[in-house]
């Protein structure tokens, strides 16, 4: 899967679940390219998620949230996560 189809259905993903009004998607991956374990079909992708339910909960059962919503996406295409919640 490309880039762009990746953010396509985490947004997709994300949106459909109405815990989340909206989210913004970066493409970190350029940061890693040179590092050992650097794997060309996963990606570090960043997430900045405005959820007011999610900011009622505490940080680590709404990172447990998003990661349950995504995790075939954590598992085939995604090699780091970093969740902040705006």
């Amino acid at each position: 899967m490309d880039i762009e189809n990746l953010i396509k259905n985490i947004k997709v993903k994300l949106l459909k679940n109405n815990l989340i009004e909206n989210v913004k998607i970066e493409d970190k991956t350029y940061l890693h390219l040179k590092h050992a374990s650097h794997d060309k079909n996963k990606f570090h992708i960043k997430l900045t998620i405005y959820s007011k339910n999610l900011k009622e909960i505490n940080k680590i059962e709404a990172t447990k949230v998003v990661n349950k919503i995504l995790k075939d996406e954590i598992k085939y295409y995604i090699h780091s996560l970093q969740i902040l919640f705006g």
